[in-house]
């Protein structure tokens, strides 16, 4: 069964490579040199069939997105014969400069990358290509900045807001605005049929009020069974980007449109699942369970959930140029140097951490990092770091990898039972539920991060048990993946300057 599982994850990750990488078909993609050094791609339709000059699309990602996030609309409008280009924002991504200004001030950061994506438009225009024609495309956090550069130099001859929040918008600009939204987002779907009523009070979604053709067009679009994320991967949203640029440029494009969504998902799962016979590879040894005595197990698991949150509420410490980064490492620290002093008392510690704990914990971080993470990083969005992320992932590591080593002793490593996964898992969501609830303007970003821990232990947590049954010891996967959930935290929150914090 093992060889099996083997040769079938080898198979479905062959062919959903193999499919994502014929959606570039075509296309030449190529470094966009971009004043003050912003990372930018280019993407371009060869040879003939319009391989001429075309209108400029410039794509900006969301918070804690990257280009890579937003490929589904890049490679579709390139295909379509738009010249496009996107880019990591500052504190993003493979961008090494830090996000900055204050916040709060439409003058301070959003100026800020209005600023950057000003720069990406001109670099673009700039090539051979462009015909002069520019059109913008922002998801989430950017949709804002866009429909704000829009207005501004270079001006925008259209615009594309994905999930829209922004204040800027009025009943006649910017000119010919697509809103698209989710269906699972309500209030944001909410918010694309009131822009469209600024300009129609009598539209519904689906419906074009004023002339795209000279400049008056705004519609919105709700695409079907998608929630924020999944927005950009929707074929609904894909081809109503493509369908409003030629109507706002007069064009007729053809091409194909970008359908990864599911090939990802294919993807991800199939690599995860090579972990199963991969663990089969580590050494076999004692597979004991920790037996811990239910009483015991509740207070461990329940203990620092409560105690660590109101430890912590009092401090406000800001090293780490990431939002929340200093507070998460601390609260991840202290819980898992609660959990791991328990277990000790409970004898819990005894044979665990034998010489080939480490080399084991280093294979699994390896897996995770460098297999899994090469996956996220060419398909899904930035995993790897640039030096200045470095320090982050250190810092987050100091916390990561003893809750996690506490995390898998505590719940035996795949040999406990359910519930007490279940227990320990929800005591620390509720435990970073709680820190958020006792400091809530400052800690707010936690419930970004919430999602994440929740990914994270489904999937990872599901390859520690492999790991822990194997070598029957529960320590080793933890380890380990300590190490990945600081990588990947560290890689994916915005960087800020410290003095912005």
């Amino acid at each position: 069964m093992r060889a099996f599982i083997a040769v079938l994850s080898l198979a479905i990750m062959g062919l959903s490579v193999w499919q994502l990488e014929a959606q570039r078909t075509g296309l030449t993609v190529t470094p966009l040199a971009v004043a003050g050094g912003t990372p930018a791609t280019l993407y371009l339709r060869e040879g003939g069939g319009g391989g001429g000059a075309a209108p400029v699309v410039v794509i900006a990602h969301g918070f804690a997105g990257s280009r890579q996030l937003m490929d589904p609309f890049a490679l579709t409008l390139a295909q379509a014969g738009y010249v496009v280009a996107s880019f990591d924002f500052e504190g993003h991504g493979r961008n090494p400069r830090p996000m900055s200004g204050d916040v709060t001030s439409l003058d301070g950061t959003t100026r800020l990358l209005m600023d950057e994506t000003a720069r990406v438009a001109l670099a673009a225009l700039a090539h051979p290509r462009a015909d002069g024609r520019l059109a913008y495309l922002g998801h989430s956090m950017a949709s804002d900045i866009v429909v704000r550069q829009a207005l501004s130099d270079p001006p925008g001859d259209a615009v594309i807001a994905v999930s829209m929040f922004s204040e800027a918008v009025t009943a006649d600009a910017p000119r010919n605005l697509l809103v698209i939204a989710g269906e699972w987002e309500t209030r944001l779907a909410e918010e694309a049929l009131r822009a469209l009523n600024l300009t129609d009070p009598q539209a519904a979604p689906g419906d074009t009020a004023g002339d795209p053709g000279q400049g008056t067009g705004r519609r919105a679009v709700i695409a079907p069974k998608v929630e924020h994320v999944g927005v950009l991967y929707s074929t609904t949203a894909l081809e109503a980007a493509r369908d409003w640029l030629d109507a706002s440029f007069g064009r007729e494009s053809a091409g194909p449109v970008a359908q990864r969504g599911g090939w990802i998902v294919a993807l991800l799962l199939a690599t995860v699942a090579l972990g199963w016979p991969l663990a089969r590879l580590l050494p076999a040894r004692d597979r004991r369970r920790t037996g811990l005595p239910g009483r015991a197990f509740l207070l461990i698991a329940l203990g620092p959930a409560l105690v660590v949150p109101l430890v912590l509420a009092p401090f406000d410490i800001r090293v780490l140029p990431v939002l929340v980064a200093d507070y998460l490492a601390l609260h991840l620290g202290l819980y898992g140097a609660m959990t791991l002093l328990l277990l000790w008392r409970q004898g819990a510690l005894v044979r665990q951490f034998p010489a080939r704990v480490w080399w084991i914990a280093l294979a699994v971080a390896g897996f995770g990092i460098v297999i899994l993470g090469g996956v996220i990083d060419r398909y899904v969005a930035s995993f790897l770091p640039h030096p200045g992320r470095v320090v982050v992932i250190a810092g987050l590591a100091l916390g990561a990898v003893p809750f996690m080593a506490g995390d898998g002793l505590l719940t035996g490593g795949g040999q406990g039972a359910l519930w007490r996964v279940v227990v320990a898992r929800l005591a620390f969501l509720a435990s970073l539920g709680l820190a958020v609830a006792l400091n809530f303007e400052a800690l707010f970003f936690l419930v970004i991060i919430l999602p994440v821990i929740v990914l994270f232990f489904l999937l990872f947590g599901t390859m520690s048990g492999w790991v822990g049954r194997r070598t029957g010891l529960p320590a080793a996967g933890g380890l380990g993946l300590g190490l990945v959930l600081a990588w990947a935290l560290g890689v994916t929150f915005p960087m800020f300057e410290v003095a912005a914090l």
